[in-house]
């Protein structure tokens, strides 16, 4: 019989939902109207758990699944999933580190280009017909900031971190980090303190793990990195104090801010949404049908490995 699997999450790769029929039986938890009634009547045999990120296990639920083994995230965050009482129960828990790494880099940059730039409010402008409408040749939109040359803080010199450097690098870009402490094979400049870090930069992105966290960027730091810095998140949401965040924005002491993430998702700051001074997105920053896949053919091969009896790449508990 083939081992069964209870599915938290969708997985939005037709390929990897085949795979994963073809291997398992899988129950699809995220479907179901009555999930109670559903667990009563599979959990005793679920022995694997595909989740998102976000979306994690409870304790509770997994209190419910005595026969459970491995715990595949399709995501790198495991802060939604109890790590002790996994151990403690000797369930695995993985993770597909290292698959979205580029993409997360890549929209690191894309955001400091489009804040920097005004590409969404410049595209807005001419969707809305108002250019032909224009006095003068050039559109009435205020000047852009310059992209190559801006001072990059980055926050977590990590796999995301390591990547955002080299692209702000091919940018002309002098790089600054912080992280626990400073790294030995990287020869970009180690600043052990965020508010110092910030007050050099024009631009301070956010590359940190964060299963951990607190809201490292506060009015402080914001303030240090003034009214001509930017910040960047393509990390956790709760690395922000988002209030503080929304005062600085609505008294200029930073020139702006571009999310792919925030602290209570979907629900973002209403006070965001009118700022032509910030650019958002709906935490998609691994969006690609690349990265989709590959995070899926991971997750499907954390779940052949942990029942064979073997230590899947990616694992967090062993």
């Amino acid at each position: 019989m083939k081992p069964e699997v209870l599915q938290l999450s969708p997985i939005l790769i037709p390929e990897i939902n085949t795979r994963l029929d073809e291997l398992f039986t899988v129950r699809r938890y995220f479907q179901q109207a009555d999930k109670q009634a559903y667990i009563q009547e599979h959990g005793a045999n679920i022995r694997g758990v595909i989740t998102g990120g976000h979306t994690g296990i409870s304790q509770a639920l997994m209190a419910q699944l005595p026969k459970l083994e491995v715990i595949a995230v399709n995501g790198v965050g495991t802060d939604a999933v109890d790590l002790a009482y996994a151990r403690d129960r000797g369930i695995r828990v993985t993770a597909t580190i290292g698959a979205l790494t580029e993409d997360v880099a890549d929209l690191a940059i894309g955001l400091l280009i489009a804040v920097c730039r005004g590409l969404c409010t410049s595209d807005r402008y001419v969707r809305s017909g108002e250019w032909p409408q224009s006095p003068t040749p050039l559109a009435p939109l205020p000047l852009a900031r310059q992209v190559s040359g801006m001072r990059i803080g980055i926050v977590g010199m990590g796999r995301v971190g390591r990547a955002v450097a080299i692209r702000a690098a091919a940018f002309g870009c002098p790089i600054s980090y912080t992280d626990l402490q400073p790294m030995s094979d990287v020869s970009h400049t180690f600043v052990a303190d965020l508010k110092q870090l910030a007050s050099q930069s024009d631009a301070l992105i956010l590359a940190a793990a964060a299963d951990q966290a607190e809201a490292i960027i506060n009015a402080e730091v914001l303030q240090a990195l003034g009214k001509d810095g930017y910040l960047i998140n393509v990390a956790r949401g709760k690395l922000v104090n988002e209030t503080d965040l929304v005062a600085a924005l609505a008294a200029q002491e930073i020139a702006g801010a571009a999310l792919d993430v925030f602290v209570d998702e979907p629900n973002v700051p209403e006070a965001l949404f009118a700022n032509e001074n910030v650019v958002l997105q709906p935490h998609r920053a691994s969006a690609t049908l690349q990265t989709r896949t590959r995070m899926g053919e991971m997750v499907v091969a954390s779940l052949v490995d942990s029942f064979a009896g073997r230590i899947p790449q990616g694992s967090v508990t062993d």
